[in-house]
């Protein structure tokens, strides 16, 4: 199979959708692989690593669209991309469709196989090809919202892990998922006063016995969120419904409850955020400020750390997509039905519920 790695044009974004070693890989199974020249530059990878890997550079994204048969790429296309995507393409990447219309509209206009890392689903619920990207984003989210509790930077001006004789500042994490977990146990690290909510009981006592003694549990309810939220610093937002969009879980009338400069990190923001008043950022400009309240959306956190970011997704992605190639897409998906609940959108028919709920379009199953 052809496969393209082309460069990554979304705002600031570095990481490359395959390490050479990854490339190398795809070789030794006998593939043909093309990457966009510098595609890995911002990861710390040169032209030169993906040639002996057995790669060919390619000088525009425009060619590797065109002569690749399957996509592997790390962020959703943008609009520019939408024109370079044709039938019968295969493309694999994160997606967040059910919070982008006009994405989820082109992809269906375009005929392609579209197949989403962030529903890729293992039998028991896990989510093997979102986890490394959780667990970056998760520890990220910590240490930027300790950033942004500085007083330049618009917050209480507090110090996460506070000093011998100041209290530390308090945290709160909703959702304790892979990203939750991953946020609480950076901030407990650090020294801050951590309290992790989740409506599972097994996972809450899960979460209880292993996370370290500044980590707190309690049940997620917006009774016992708006208690918690006059007295916390720092909220991590972090609850996931795959594939669907994320519930609010901080109003905008609940802002009132928290004191200025207390900062939001929604991480959710992918799939259009828990908090009511979040919209996306950049990592150019990656907060505001609304009601006293400081606002950090960034929607591919783990995009400021490239390095650490590709080699963790690469490691993930590889088997799905030697599988994908090895095999064609309808052939790997039939032999892994976790695999085959990544299929969001298939030459253009939208072939997973919540996509096709959330917009009110036809939903096809996909063995259909």
């Amino acid at each position: 199979m052809k496969i393209g790695i082309p460069k990554e044009i979304k705002n600031n974004e570095n990481r490359v959708g395959m390490t050479p070693a990854g490339v190398a890989e795809m070789v030794k199974h006998g593939h043909s692989v093309m990457v966009q020249h510098t595609a890995g530059e911002g990861s710390g990878f040169s032209d030169a690593e993906y040639e002996k890997a057995g790669a060919r550079i390619l000088p525009a994204i425009e060619d590797i669209y065109r002569e690749a048969e399957m996509i592997v790429k790390v962020k959703e296309p943008i609009e520019p991309e939408y024109k370079l995507i044709r039938k019968g393409q295969l493309v694999f990447t994160y997606f967040h469709f059910a919070c982008e219309r006009e994405l989820t509209d082109a992809m269906i206009a375009s005929g392609a196989i579209c197949l989403a890392y962030e529903t890729v689903q293992l039998p028991g619920g896990a989510l093997p090809l979102l986890q490394p990207m959780s667990e970056v984003a998760g520890r990220m989210a910590t240490l930027n919202g300790a950033y942004y509790l500085q007083k330049t930077q618009g917050g209480k001006g507090k110090l996460i892990s506070g000093v011998p004789g100041v209290s530390p500042a308090r945290v709160l994490v909703l959702g304790g998922g892979v990203v939750g977990e991953a946020a609480a146990r950076m901030a407990a690290g650090l020294g801050a006063e951590v309290t992790i909510t989740d409506i599972s009981l097994p996972r809450l006592r899960q979460l209880d016995i292993e996370t370290p003694a500044n980590v707190h549990t309690l049940y997620s309810s917006s009774h016992n969120i708006c208690e918690q939220l006059p007295n916390v610093d720092i909220v991590v937002g972090s609850v996931l419904v795959p594939g669907d969009k994320a519930p609010h879980l901080i109003t905008k009338e609940m802002l009132r409850l928290m004191e200025p400069g207390t900062v939001l990190v929604d991480v959710a923001i992918d799939q259009g955020g828990c908090f009511e008043t979040s919209h996306p950022t950049t990592h150019s400009e990656p907060v505001y400020t609304l009601d006293g309240i400081v606002h950090y959306c960034v929607a591919n956190i783990p995009g400021a750390v490239p390095h650490t970011s590709t080699l963790a997704l690469t490691n993930a992605t590889l088997r799905y997509a030697l599988a994908l190639a090895d095999k064609g897409w309808r052939q790997a998906c039939k032999d892994d039905p976790a695999l085959a609940k990544g299929l969001n959108i298939v030459e253009g028919q939208v072939t997973f519920k919540a996509v096709a709920d959330v917009f009110h379009l036809p939903y096809t199953p996909i063995d259909l």
